[in-house]
């Protein structure tokens, strides 16, 4: 991680930026070296260190950790999968948002259908699935594996995803092969052409000689599959969990999208969850409090114990360290922060009620001490 540079530097902006200003900066880079757009050697990789900067500095955790640790503070995973919030965009054609004459985007006019759209012949990608699953903290803490049900679209078994009976192809006799429409629009100005993509080849090229009869020839058909999701301890609510090639399959033996999985956090009992900390109260009696005692409380993975001090007041908190949730993205776990709470009893019998005035009579009397300097101060 040494050779990463400075996420406020990729992006070009001062530590202290807020949100919209990082988003602006982002969008103006997004637009320069997005793959699409740019095709010098470099771009992609400009465009991922762009990307990965825009990640960690809106999200308010990251954004701490970064702050406080550098790229060690942030991870981002290898394998098949990451872990990240993609709701910032759906695609390229956001970061280049807004309205031309007819209504479509500026990346349409100038990088998409307005400008040859998509290349013919060019497989079209099937569509991502969003999937939400429900956990609950010991789950969190622990890290879970679950096998869930999707509805996702397959390759057709019978022509293998191409959409024919007998695998064969044929020019577009619409566009005549081009997988694009040419429109003349007439205008005050004179006429103007708009290329738009092919809607019989879907922009192609190309169309089946012999629609299959198993998927109407789409090549593709829905079907119920089951999917193994290993979900890390340490996740939080609404954390995105990506399962790439999991999604939907494409029309015409297009690659699969990607599966989504969406944590939600159950709410707990006895716990509440402040990042990686846990919060809980304990009841003490007024004795245990004056004396000092030692209690038994839960943890989310068992039980431990606390020494109250004698004279310990109502609302004391007392940290169990590492007791906490694990951290994602790194060693280690959370506290866990035991607040005592001192009960009053609503009812108490002879015996208690006999003791209670014995102890009354020999305390110190409310005018005798913090009453009497109260009216001392007036005098």
């Amino acid at each position: 991680m040494a050779d990463k540079r400075d996420y406020y530097e990729v992006l070009g902006v001062k530590k202290d930026a807020d949100e919209s200003e990082i988003k602006k900066a982002y969008r103006r880079l997004a637009k320069k070296y997005h793959p699409d757009v740019n095709k010098s050697a470099e771009a992609e990789e400009k465009f991922k260190e762009v990307s990965e900067a825009y990640e960690v500095l809106t999200d308010s955790s990251k954004r701490q950790q970064y702050d406080q640790f550098g790229h060690r503070g942030v991870h981002f995973g290898q394998g098949g999968f990451q872990w990240q919030d993609f709701s910032h965009f759906g695609d390229i054609e956001d970061l280049f948002g807004g309205g031309d004459f007819f209504g479509r985007n500026i990346f349409d006019m100038f990088f998409g259908q307005g400008m040859g759209g998509r290349r013919p012949g060019r497989s079209t990608r099937g569509t991502d699935i969003r999937y939400d699953i429900d956990l609950s903290l010991e789950e969190i803490a622990e890290g879970v594996e679950r096998n869930v049900h999707v509805q996702r679209l397959e390759r057709c078994d019978k022509c293998r995803g191409t959409g024919s009976e007998s695998g064969g192809e044929k020019t577009c006799p619409i566009c005549h092969g081009s997988g694009q429409q040419r429109k003349q629009h007439k205008t005050p100005f004179g006429y103007f052409a708009q290329v738009s993509e092919c809607q019989r080849c879907g922009g192609r090229g190309k169309i089946v000689e012999d629609p299959c009869k198993q998927c109407n020839g789409d090549g593709v058909e829905r079907k119920k599959r089951e999917v193994k999701v290993k979900i890390p301890a340490g996740v939080s609510h609404a954390s995105h969990l990506r399962l790439r090639g999991e999604g939907n399959a494409g029309p015409h033996a297009g690659p699969r999208g990607d599966l989504y999985v969406v944590i939600s956090e159950k709410e707990h009992k006895v716990f509440e969850r402040h990042q990686d900390d846990l919060i809980m109260q304990a009841p003490i009696t007024y004795t245990q409090a004056v004396l000092g005692t030692e209690i038994e409380v839960p943890t989310i993975k068992g039980k431990a114990k606390i020494k109250i001090p004698p004279g310990t007041k109502s609302h004391t908190i007392f940290r169990l360290r590492g007791q906490g949730i694990p951290h994602l993205r790194g060693l280690g776990s959370g506290d866990q922060h035991v607040q005592v709470v001192i009960e009053v009893p609503e009812k108490l019998n002879k015996e208690q009620k006999k003791i209670i005035e014995e102890l009354a009579q020999v305390e110190n009397k409310p005018e005798q001490s913090l009453w009497g300097k109260v009216k001392d101060a007036f005098n």
